[in-house]
This record gives C-alpha cells, sequence and structure tokens, in this order.
C-alpha cells in the first residue's frame, strides 16, 4: 500500500498591515535614501486571486529591492528574512508559473515566483513552527513573570543571585541553550524562530524586569533575568525534540527554569494568547 504524502503549504509572511516586505533589506533601504518608492503588494486586498508582481526582477536574483515572491515551506524559517520582526501576518499561497530557488542546495524551504494565487490568511503563530502557540503564550507572559523574578531577587539579592549562579552554571557546562536548543532547532527547520524567540523573550524581560522595582533591578540581575527569559521560551519552543533519555529531560528542565526559586508556568490558552498580544 503507498504510503501518503502530505501536500507541500506555501507561505508568505507580511507586515500587520498586509503588505509584502522586501527581498532584499539592503537594497530596500539604499533605494528608499535615494528617494525611489519600493513596489509591494497587500495580500489582504487579494484572498482568493490571482497576483504578478508588479515589478518582477531577474530570475531567480535578488536584483531588485523587491525582486519575486519568496515563499517557505518551513514555517519555522519564516522569520529570517523579515526586516521588521515581530508581530507579522502568515499567509498560505499558490506559486503559479515558472518557479526557482537560488539557494536550492542551501535552503529547500525557499521557493520563488512571479505570480501567486492568494488562498488564505493563517495563524501568525506558525512561522514559529510546531510549538508556535506555545512559545508566543511563554512570551506573553514573560512581563509579568520578569517582574515577579526581579520582586524577588530585591527581596533576596544575595540568596538569589547564588540560586541563579548555580543554574546558569549548569546552563552554561551543558550549553543547554547555545547548544542543545540551537542544534535540535537547526535540525527541525525552526532557526530563525528560535532566533526570533530569543530577541523577544530578552527585550520583554530586561524592559520588565528593569521597571520592576522603585531604584530598578541591578545589571547583573536583569541580565540573568533575562537568560532565564530567553531559555524559558527556548525550552518551550524545541520541547517536543528534546525530550528522549533521562539526560535531555534534565536539560529541558534546565531551559525551563529547574534548580530556580519558581516554576516554569504552563502556556496560556489560545484565547488568551489572542488578547495579550492584541
Amino acid at each position: 500500500m503507498a504510503r501518503s504524502t502530505r501536500p507541500v503549504v506555501h507561505y508568505i509572511a507580511t507586515r500587520p498591515d498586509g503588505t509584502v516586505p522586501p527581498t532584499d533589506n539592503y537594497l530596500a533601504r539604499y533605494a528608499r535614501e535615494h528617494g525611489e518608492t519600493v513596489p509591494t503588494v497587500n495580500l489582504a486586498d487579494h484572498i482568493g486571486q490571482v497576483v504578478d508582481h508588479p515589478s518582477p526582477g531577474q530570475k531567480w536574483y535578488t536584483d531588485k529591492p523587491f525582486s519575486y515572491f519568496h515563499m517557505y515551506t518551513r514555517p519555522g524559517e519564516i522569520l529570517e528574512r523579515i526586516e521588521d520582526g515581530w508581530p507579522i501576518r502568515l499567509w498560505i499561497v499558490e506559486p503559479l508559473g515558472e518557479t526557482g530557488n537560488w539557494r536550492g542546495h542551501y535552503s529547500p524551504y525557499w521557493l520563488m515566483s512571479h505570480q501567486i494565487r492568494v488562498v488564505e490568511e493563517t495563524d501568525a503563530w506558525k512561522a514559529f513552527g510546531h510549538r508556535g502557540a506555545q512559545t508566543l503564550a511563554a512570551i506573553a507572559q514573560l512581563p509579568d513573570l520578569a517582574r515577579q523574578w526581579a520582586t524577588e531577587w530585591a527581596a533576596d539579592p544575595e540568596g538569589t543571585r547564588r540560586t541563579y549562579t548555580t543554574w546558569e552554571k549548569r546552563v552554561d557546562r551543558t550549553r543547554a541553550l547555545t547548544g542543545w536548543a540551537f542544534c535540535r532547532a537547526q535540525y527541525s527547520r525552526r532557526e530563525a524562530a528560535l532566533q526570533a524567540a530569543n530577541e523577544l523573550a530578552g527585550a520583554a524581560a530586561a524592559q520588565a524586569a528593569t521597571a520592576a522595582t522603585a531604584a530598578g533591578a541591578a545589571p547583573h540581575a536583569v541580565a540573568m533575568i533575562q537568560l532565564r527569559a530567553r531559555c524559558l521560551v527556548a525550552g518551550q519552543l524545541m520541547f517536543d525534540r528534546i525530550r528522549n533519555g533521562e539526560y535531555e529531560q534534565s536539560v529541558r528542565a534546565l531551559l525551563l527554569g529547574a534548580g530556580l526559586d519558581t516554576p516554569a508556568p504552563a502556556p496560556a490558552p489560545a484565547p488568551a494568547l489572542a488578547l495579550a498580544l492584541a
């Protein structure tokens, strides 16, 4: 009996207003600095329609700021080329006509075309891959968590510092974040998702922790809270990839905050997530 294969889904991420970002950010900045308009297409205006590229470039090279429609078949890598980062909107599209890939060997999850059909808008969390909803839920909770962690630090600076130092050494020794999470993200095509999640987690934690106390949290405390936030989010993103065997489970537990005073929270349900990110 023949094994069934999943249909390939093609995604394009857009800015929050629905417009497609440029394919080359450097060329786009250069064009704007010289008074040129960078063309784009608003996918929200073309749901169910066929769209031709407004100014197609050479196949398949980036010779213009916006040379072609750039699609992904592995959603966990979508955020690697987004000029403004998160938040985004995510669309399922169908490539039409001739397609290509200028880095086929290295990026088999890329596809370019000069014509697409806009099928539908889909959940933006998918840009973080299989665990995107849980990852964004953890990020949404970080301001509250970081304030709590900073308050705990201020109440007992020496004791909390010792606890975090012990945990940090274990994270560093096992390479839980830089090794396990990063390598598993590469293998599962979530490298861009992990990088974006790290940036979002670090920024959210730093802002909340710094403002948590009247005097402002100490720089070392903020750095440790940032690391905890980044580890927590990485642990959620890669939860399904770091799980087998006793040692791997200990690494995953470290990412989720094992050894620290406050246990890592369970991800919020999807409706709460939507409200938190609105």
